[in-house]
């Protein structure tokens, strides 16, 4: 799979008992496209809180992962309508959790696009938050990301 150098806007939402956090991230990262399968990668900042932590998305069309690897170290599998566990390790230990993927919605070529995961997150069997991630990838070019509208 080649990579290819892209910009990627990361918007992530966070639905917990307080109300909703939004953090957004734009970033420049690498993108491969092979057949039925993409590759989206890309350094985490100190704006994430995980500055020298890469993410990945594995996208393949009806499973997503995403791994993050370094200071962070967890792979999320995401599957509309199942729910899977990972382990989430930090600095100051791990934890179990559990997600349901409430709907996956993506659309990637060798020139972007864009991926939406909507899912809940779960500790001990109780959801603690209702999570999204927003992402659009742009080749450099064309980084003026601003112009997509989200249907969820």
């Amino acid at each position: 799979m080649i990579m290819k150098d892209v910009v990627i806007s990361v918007t992530g939402i966070q639905q917990g008992p307080g109300g909703p956090e939004t953090l957004e991230l734009v970033t420049p990262g690498k993108l491969g496209v092979d057949r039925d399968k993409a590759l989206l990668t890309y350094e985490e900042t100190e704006l994430s809180g995980l500055k020298g932590t890469t993410t990945s998305f594995d996208v393949s069309p009806k499973v997503v992962s995403l791994r993050r690897e370094g200071k962070i170290n967890t792979e999320m599998v995401f599957e509309e309508g199942k729910k899977n566990f990972f382990l989430y390790e930090t600095p100051f230990g791990s934890l179990m959790m559990g997600l349901n993927t409430n709907r996956i919605q993506c659309r990637l070529n060798q020139h972007g696009g864009y991926m939406q995961i909507d899912y809940n997150v779960e500790v001990d069997n109780a959801v603690v938050g209702r999570n999204r991630f927003h992402v659009i990838v742009k080749e450099p070019e064309e980084s003026h990301i601003g112009d997509i509208r989200w249907p969820i």
